[in-house]
């Protein structure tokens, strides 16, 4: 497909997705199924457009004065790609597939106006009520910190220490542009491509069926390093989804002590089972029934909470997601990680650690839920991970935003990584 027929594909997706509301992946999937002839390049191609048009929906639609599916997708090729529009006139003159031309009025709007002109929410495309929670969160570094979401983000692996070290992976994966990441310990990075580009199949990779790695941000791996359970511990991870938080744990223990992978919706927990298998696991018991969790009361050395938030952090991978997000959403999901943190509070023992996350950058989801749990649970107490996060990564590396009370939030701005936030609490009594 020329480049003509590729954007038309991307307007046909931004389309579908406005008009029925569905995320962005299952739009795409749906069009290529329909689409058979285009190759994977090809859609590669329409996929980059797409999220890239959505990352950076708001500044693009006032740019061109339009927000219809056609500017949007224009504005990617213009704003982000680097073609001008007399280029893009010429090559779709002959082109039978692609878009209609730009209108005039859409020509004059993106001639004449200024993104420094718009609204700041505009320019760092986040929707509009949510500008006060960065404004909380970042201070005057919130629209740095909204505009480095609207990046296309690397791809990030772990190395699984339990069967291979880091130099080993890389040089397994030398030809896709595999380098060491320059924070997590066993990070990997695989840089963002650009225009058409489309990243490598890393799952594909002998080295991946062995166990090798596993595909991880390096800001969830920095996190579960920041957990730091010891070898003999007795840890449970509560809410642990598909286990990629679990593995790097059980890597890091080095096979010993335990953990309890727990989650409440057994499909998110599925995948667990075959990462396990082929990560060379062997420290992990998995459950999907709370009730298997009850001999293990007030007995836990560590208790994870990787909470169901509204995912602000990983805007970048999931930008469809950014505009969906509503005031009911947030907070829905404020009760459900005050009921989580709740319920696992209960398995940590006297003197034991109960660790709070989210992928979110939400102060409302972040230090006031955990100054609103102290507070109800006066037995524990926020405990500053300042010294572990030094003693892990120094100070040499680019540093997350650490508040006086000791807790860790990783943003794209600040730590090239998705949004995380991490809390320590120790139980007193």
């Amino acid at each position: 497909m020329r480049l003509g027929g590729r954007i038309a594909g991307a307007i046909d997706v931004l389309a579908d997705i406005d008009a029925r509301k569905r995320p962005v992946a299952d739009a795409l999937k749906d069009w290529g199924l329909a689409h058979r002839f285009a190759g994977s390049g090809d859609r590669a191609a329409i996929g980059n457009i797409v999220y890239d048009a959505l990352r950076m929906r708001l500044s693009h639609a006032w740019v061109m004065d339009d927000e219809s599916p056609t500017a949007l997708a224009y504005a990617v090729l213009i704003r982000q790609w680097g073609f001008s529009p007399e280029t893009l006139s010429a090559d779709f003159a002959d082109d039978r597939f692609a878009p209609p031309p730009l209108t005039e009025t859409q020509l004059a709007a993106l001639s004449h106006r200024d993104i420094s002109d718009a609204a700041l929410h505009v320019q760092g495309d986040i929707p509009e009520w949510l500008q006060p929670s960065f404004e909380a969160n970042f201070g005057e570094d919130w629209l740095a910190e909204a505009k480095a979401l609207s990046t296309r983000p690397t791809l990030d692996l772990r190395a699984n220490t339990l069967k291979a070290n880091r130099e080993k992976v890389v040089r397994a994966l030398e030809r896709a542009g595999a380098k060491a990441s320059s924070l997590a310990r066993n990070g990997i990075r695989i840089a963002a491509g650009e225009g058409a580009s489309r990243l490598p199949n890393v799952t594909a990779e002998i080295s991946f069926q062995k166990g090798w790695f596993e595909v991880q941000d390096e800001g969830s791996q920095i996190v579960a390093d920041l957990v730091d359970p010891g070898e003999q511990d007795q840890v449970l991870d509560y809410c642990a989804g598909g286990g990629g938080k679990t593995l790097a744990m059980a890597a890091a223990m080095h096979n010993k002590g335990q953990i309890h992978a727990f989650d409440a919706d057994r499909k998110r927990l599925a995948p667990i089972i075959e990462r396990l298998r082929r990560a060379g696991t062997r420290n992990v018991q998995v459950h999907d029934d709370a009730r298997q969790l009850e001999p293990m009361r007030s007995k836990l050395d560590v208790v994870l909470v990787d909470a169901p938030c509204t995912g602000t952090g990983t805007w970048r991978r999931r930008p469809d997601t950014k505009w969906r997000l509503t005031q009911k959403n947030l907070d829905e999901r404020l009760a459900q990680q005050q009921e989580a943190l709740g319920e696992a509070a209960a398995f940590v023992k006297p003197g034991g650690t109960l660790v709070y996350v989210t992928c979110s950058i939400l102060p409302e989801e972040n230090d006031r839920q955990a100054q609103r749990f102290c507070a109800e649970h006066p037995e524990f107490s926020v405990a500053s991970v300042a010294g572990r996060w030094e003693t892990l990564f120094g100070k040499t590396v680019a540093q997350p935003r650490i508040s006086e009370a000791g807790t860790v939030t990783l943003t794209p701005a600040s730590t090239d990584t998705d949004g995380f936030f991490f809390c320590r609490m120790q139980r007193q009594v």
